[in-house]
């Protein structure tokens, strides 16, 4: 279809040339009567089979200043009747030339056959509501009352509005166990899904890098950017990272890699927070910087320019976010409507927790906590205290399997950040809703003082993280005999403000 399509194209386009030009010019078509050739005709403006045409010659080549066919100086006319021609998504593209095409582009008569095609209304038997019906598929015929555009931005919308039914039915099913979807990464495959970074310098110029790796597992997704055409640091200011899916997806047939795309902002980052409180580690070549939520930037040691960059984001929304936001304003979550309970502890009990700790597809911790509860009694500074796992008992102890390690690589070395890893946390509420999740790399750090321990003898450290919805709090020893890692606390801080608001209590 599309090779026929550009056939006539081309046949369009050759005879407007031979009507346009002058006599005997471009367009004339060898051995023709069709044409009346001048006396000083060259019969050669064709090319024979086979041969190839240099820069600025052959039946596509710009005509000279003073011949009036080039195709933007056509009639709108002409141009509206070979846009008629093509679909939605080379229109699409058409618009993106210039602001004459752009306008040519939006043409209601163009648009309502591709939207009538598309949505054509359904037939119906005649009862009672078929006037109503038969009346509202006449509605469509009204082109001329609309704005320009107008059938444009309903074919999309009601597009979007397919592709985002047919990916609700694909999220429904919920994994019981981790209260997450379970077709995630079949959600992203039908849909196209890809993630890309806008790196903006000071002066309001934006570098575009598509996503280069991608590791999916059951709570979070882990996209990596790295090359050698990296702008200058220096010249930087702030950093989206930015959800891109087709505009216009056959499911479920694969998605085309070229086309217009939909931009949902999933983050924004200021560049300018690179500082050394947010160094969470290095090696003999990067230095890692984290930038919340959920951002690992890596700078050349030698150079402090940009090898590389890591986002985590989690399983959990991770289609709305990356799919229903806009290119400004990322995607809200909807609000959750409140439960009543006469419980005094309601939304303190009842809590299941999900722990990951991983890098490159290795697992160091993999655990789950159920029948979590606190009291009021915990409450302190607007947060709530829930004691995962405590200090005094050993039975509670979780041990580390194998090396925690960050790996990371480039085009050019790759290596591994001891000390450091990516966390993945699920919190469900009591009915199995996810409550609080994110993924974000963190390290393990020395503690800023000696604690006394009276189970295991060897070096202590901890790791933390924080962000509007709460607090992790994880102590680990080590172990010389066995050179293993025991976690031998675990706290949970809930914003106060945040149960309230999604329990409607009032503590």
């Amino acid at each position: 279809m599309a090779t026929r399509r550009g056939r006539l194209l081309q046949q369009q386009w050759l005879g407007l040339q031979a009507l346009r030009l002058p006599l005997g010019g471009v367009g004339a078509a060898m051995g023709s009567d069709r044409f009346r050739r001048g006396p000083g005709s060259r019969a050669t403006a064709f090319h024979a089979p086979g041969t190839q045409h240099a820069l600025g010659e052959g039946p596509w080549a710009r005509p000279c200043s003073h011949c009036p066919a080039w195709l933007d100086s056509m009639p709108a006319e002409v141009l509206l009747k070979i846009l008629s021609y093509l679909d939605a998504a080379a229109l699409l593209c058409v618009g993106c030339v210039n602001r004459r095409f752009y306008h040519l582009a939006n043409d209601n008569l163009i648009w309502i056959r591709i939207y009538s095609s598309a949505f054509s209304p359904k037939r119906y038997n005649w009862r009672a509501g078929s006037v109503e019906r038969t009346a509202g598929s006449m509605s469509l015929l009204s082109v001329e009352d609309r704005e320009a555009g107008h059938w444009k931005r309903e074919y999309v919308m009601k597009r979007m509005a397919s592709l985002k039914a047919a990916l609700a039915q694909v999220l429904k099913p919920v994994n019981l166990y981790t209260g997450l979807p379970e077709k995630t990464k079949e959600a992203l495959r039908i849909s196209g899904i890809g993630w890309v970074i806008i790196l903006r310098e000071k002066s309001g110029r934006e570098h575009v890098l598509e996503h280069v790796d991608l590791f999916i597992n059951e709570s979070s997704v882990t996209i990596s950017w790295y090359g050698k055409a990296w702008p200058c640091l220096a010249t930087l200011s702030t950093l989206d990272l930015c959800g891109v899916m087709p505009v216009f997806m056959d499911w479920p047939s694969p998605p085309t890699k070229n086309g217009p795309r939909w931009c949902s902002l999933v983050a924004k980052y200021s560049l300018s927070d690179m500082t050394d409180s947010a160094v969470i580690g290095c090696d003999r070549f990067v230095r890692l910087f984290r930038l919340d939520p959920g951002l690992l930037v890596g700078l050349w040691k030698r150079e402090e320019e940009l090898a590389f960059v890591m986002a985590n984001l989690h399983v959990s929304h991770l289609v709305e976010r990356s799919a229903l936001g806009s290119a400004t304003v990322p995607y809200e979550l909807p609000l959750r409507g409140t439960l009543s309970d006469d419980s005094p502890e309601y939304g303190l009990r009842g809590y299941q927790l999900h722990v990951d700790l991983h890098s490159g597809g290795a697992f160091c911790l993999c655990s789950t906590f159920c029948n979590l509860f606190t009291d009021t009694g915990c409450i302190e500074n607007g947060h709530v205290k829930l004691v995962v796992i405590h200090f005094q008992n050993s039975v509670e102890h979780l041990p580390l399997v194998g090396e925690v390690g960050l790996c990371w690589r480039t085009d050019t070395v790759e290596g591994c950040v001891k000390s450091c890893s990516i966390m993945d946390v699920t919190l469900l509420d009591e009915y199995g809703k996810p409550f609080w999740c994110f993924s974000s790399p963190v390290c393990m750090r020395a503690p800023p003082g000696p604690r006394d321990s009276p189970h295991f003898t060897g070096p202590t450290s901890r790791i933390d993280y924080e962000d509007a919805a709460g607090a992790v709090h994880m102590e680990l020893v080590r172990i010389e005999e066995t050179e293993e890692y025991f976690i031998v606390s675990l706290v949970l801080r809930l914003s106060l403000a945040k149960i309230n608001r999604w329990f409607g209590t009032h503590y």
